[in-house]
């Protein structure tokens, strides 16, 4: 058992009868009343977010998990398939166990937890950015750079994101993640 002191990101509870991955908190102190931690957690069954405040020094039913290495190989169109970088057996997830799954590409190496209780995976964790080359985009137009203009881009995943004017077909971008928007354009 832990309590609100412990909340940090990535932290995964039981709550409600199902296992649920701290995505953000607050610690709040108001000037009155009791402290509190607002927090967002994300279903690792379902994929569903729900926003949750637990008061201060509550008790929570954390889940211990262990971190694996493992290398995505293909989506079947229902499941994503992974292998394991140390002994190569094979999971596959649905696509609500994943944060991101139309930026990731074959080959990508990523963080999967596990449930030390069932070995059952819980959630996967991609890589901070990653680099995918635009397929298709519309050329930009001279004169149109006054303010901070973006267009969308189709990258090789399939994934479409807001790139600056100056990014054509066939460059190579750094992506965050998180966010799911531009960073950078890599050489």
């Amino acid at each position: 058992m832990a309590n609100t002191s412990d909340i940090r990101n990535g932290l995964c509870i039981r709550y409600n009868h199902d296992i649920f991955k701290i995505v953000e908190f607050l610690h709040v102190k108001p000037g009155k009343g009791p402290a509190f931690v607002r927090t967002k957690l994300k279903s690792v069954t379902t994929g569903k977010v729900i926003d949750n405040t637990f008061s201060a020094g509550h008790k929570i039913d954390d889940v211990r998990v262990e971190t694996h290495k493992f290398q995505y190989l293909y989506n079947d169109g229902e499941f994503y398939h992974f292998m394991n970088e140390s002994d190569y057996s094979q999971i596959r997830l649905l696509e609500a166990a994943l944060d991101r799954p139309d930026l990731m590409k074959e080959g990508e190496v990523v963080t999967v937890l596990i449930n030390t209780e069932d070995d059952m995976p819980l959630s996967v964790e991609m890589p901070a950015s990653v680099i995918l080359e635009v397929t298709h985009t519309e050329p930009g137009v001279k004169g149109n750079t006054a303010t901070n203009a973006t267009k969308p881009a189709t990258v090789e995943t399939g994934a479409i994101v807001n790139v600056p004017l100056f990014i054509n077909e066939g460059d190579k971008i750094k992506i965050e993640t998180e966010k799911g928007s531009y960073k950078e354009r890599v050489k």
